[in-house]
């Protein structure tokens, strides 16, 4: 949960900065259909920024700070598909996703048992 409230505030500057240069390039964005596009590129920015991540060593700069990774099944890197799926899975249920941890026996977030990801701990 520290890695997610971590991961969060550094999202929220990356999103702030967005939106900044989406405004700066298209004006006002508070009525449709721009308040659209903007929401649409900044859920696109927060996947880049996680799919990178994740593609790139594994860990988002929260997840280096408390030490976790995000690997395969068999404990390697995970694909360019599964770091999308991952994304879009884990935007679209969040609740759902860290409910379902509670649950699970492996103790897997929904998203990360659909994509056949985990996370580690990084010694």
């Amino acid at each position: 949960m520290g890695s997610l409230l971590y991961d969060s505030l550094l999202l929220i500057a990356i999103l702030l900065l967005s939106t900044f240069l989406f405004v700066l390039l298209f004006g006002n964005a508070t009525e449709p259909p721009k308040r659209y596009f903007l929401q649409i590129a900044l859920w696109a920015v927060a996947g880049v920024y996680f799919a990178w991540s994740w593609l790139h060593g594994g860990q988002t700069l929260a997840m280096q700070t408390w030490r976790i990774r995000v690997v395969n099944q068999v404990g390697e890197g995970i694909t360019r598909r599964q770091a999308i799926k991952r994304y879009v899975l884990a935007s679209i249920f969040p609740g759902v996703s860290y409910l379902w941890a509670l649950l699970d026996r492996e103790g897997l977030y929904l998203h990360d048992r659909l994509t056949g990801s985990r996370f580690i701990l990084v010694k």
